[in-house]
């Protein structure tokens, strides 16, 4: 049959990037404390293509993506973008897998045990050299503010807050290093299920330990220049104020050491 994707292309240009979107993928990820987790993955993958072909063979990301059923990891994900270059005779390969990760988390008073989700990102592209990878996390976090609790005769506006990282490693690291970090930085974590108890706690704990968005995004990029494994990163908070319109936000990025 005609092969209509390799004809000649009407405008002679180079694509950076084609491919597929939105690919619903089973996956099995490292867990700290489980060894390994199941989760469902929404996959983009793709190639370059040179400006002498009209078309890529979009058939081909999933016939790859259908063939691959691993871990994700460093090398199956190595393994999954060299197996797409061959398959589209391409010079890169790109890969993108969303993914929600859960941990189970005990309340801080009573010990209740509930799922907290966290929503993951890894972005891996393999050219003629070694394969770049970058994680991204988004980890809820609680808010007390400082200045409305400096000024006011009773209590202090707080509300819920998301650290965003992004983050380029050496080496091998658990997402739950991170999702501890981020968790850390906050007035309080967030849960999934809690008591009397536990809202008392959690209250009382944030409303002594209160922060501005800008405290929270220079103690989680401190805690991330002093990761062993962290070469770059970009860390964005993004607080979901309680009593205004508009939400506030800073953000730091840093290059840490050569990859």
């Amino acid at each position: 049959m005609e092969d209509v994707q390799n004809s000649p292309a009407q405008v002679a240009m180079p694509i950076d990037r084609v491919g597929v979107k939105n690919l619903k993928l089973p996956l099995v990820v490292r867990d700290r404390a489980q060894g390994s987790q199941h989760t469902v993955a929404t996959v983009d993958i793709g190639v370059d293509l040179p400006a002498e072909f009209k078309g890529t063979h979009m058939s081909r990301f999933v016939e790859a993506l259908e063939n691959w059923s691993e871990e994700l990891d460093y090398n199956s994900m190595k393994r999954l973008l060299e197996d797409v270059k061959e398959r589209l005779h391409a010079r890169k390969a790109y890969a993108l897998f969303r993914f929600p990760y859960f941990m189970r988390k005990g309340a801080p008073a009573t010990g209740s045990s509930g799922l907290v989700w966290y929503e993951c990102r890894l972005t891996g592209e393999l050219g003629d050299g070694k394969p770049s990878f970058l994680l991204e996390l988004e980890v809820p976090v609680m808010t007390v503010c400082p200045c409305s609790k400096a000024i006011s005769d009773e209590g202090a506006h707080s509300q819920r807050a998301v650290v965003r990282m992004s983050i380029r490693m050496t080496g091998f690291s658990w997402m739950e290093e991170f999702i501890d970090l981020a968790e850390a930085a906050g007035s309080s974590p967030v849960y999934t299920l809690l008591k009397r108890e536990d809202e008392k706690y959690v209250t009382e704990d944030a409303f002594a330990h209160p922060t501005f968005v800008e405290d929270v995004v220079r103690a989680a990029a401190q805690r991330l220049e002093g990761h062993p494994h962290v070469a770059w990163f970009r860390v964005e908070v993004e607080s979901f104020e309680s009593i205004h319109c508009h939400n506030a936000f800073a953000s730091i990025e840093r290059e840490v050491r050569k990859g």
